[in-house]
């Protein structure tokens, strides 16, 4: 790590606007979701609680794509680490780049917008969890699977910046799963209890 440190200059602005990219993703979503679900104040808004989830969804991909430009920024702008920039490294971050693209369209596809994008806050529940792939693999597999993504991004491009970044992109998925995964949990334990009730 202290090798990787010295490498990168962590005062340029395009690596502190990546991080607080990276940091203010899930903290807004959180947060919206969470007070749309104690509110519905975004589903009145919007007449519908399926406008409400497809207005934050898109809103949320938006800034998704603005965090994937200011890691990318952050990393063109810093040296290169000679030791990852040859054929086999940038082969190895192709195929976690590969592997992580699977697991987010597979979680996507599986979930569906409305599972993907937060639609339990607004009330929007499946029948139950989802349990088929890539969730039969893993937790969270679309967190994972951006992580793999940025990682393989940072390997092909032999970068530093890119791999103390990814780093911070695990840690604020790690803190978004502590926070979401109760909640969750709460939310299905609650529409569970509620039918068994009426039946």
């Amino acid at each position: 790590m202290t090798r990787l440190l010295g490498y990168v200059d962590i005062s340029d602005p395009r690596f502190v606007a990546a991080v607080l990219a990276i940091t203010f993703n899930p903290l807004f979503w959180n947060v919206v979701a969470r007070w749309e679900q104690k509110t519905r104040k975004l589903s009145r808004a919007f007449r519908s609680p399926y406008l409400a989830c497809y207005s934050l969804g898109c809103a949320i991909l938006l800034l998704n794509f603005l965090r994937s430009h200011c890691f990318t920024q952050a990393m063109l702008s810093q040296p290169k680490m000679e030791s990852l920039d040859n054929p086999v490294a940038y082969c190895v971050g192709l195929a976690l780049l590969g592997v992580g693209t699977v697991f987010v369209l597979s979680s996507f596809f599986a979930l569906g917008f409305t599972g993907t994008f937060l639609g339990d806050y607004f009330g929007i529940l499946k029948e139950a969890r989802v349990t088929t792939f890539p969730f039969n693999l893993l937790d969270n597999p679309m967190y994972w699977g951006s992580t793999a993504n940025y990682l393989g991004w940072a390997i092909m491009h032999a970068s530093p910046a890119g791999l103390l970044l990814t780093v911070v992109v695990a840690l604020i998925y790690v803190v978004a799963v502590l926070y979401e995964e109760p909640f969750t949990a709460e939310i299905y334990r609650q529409k569970a209890s509620q039918s068994h009730k009426r039946s």
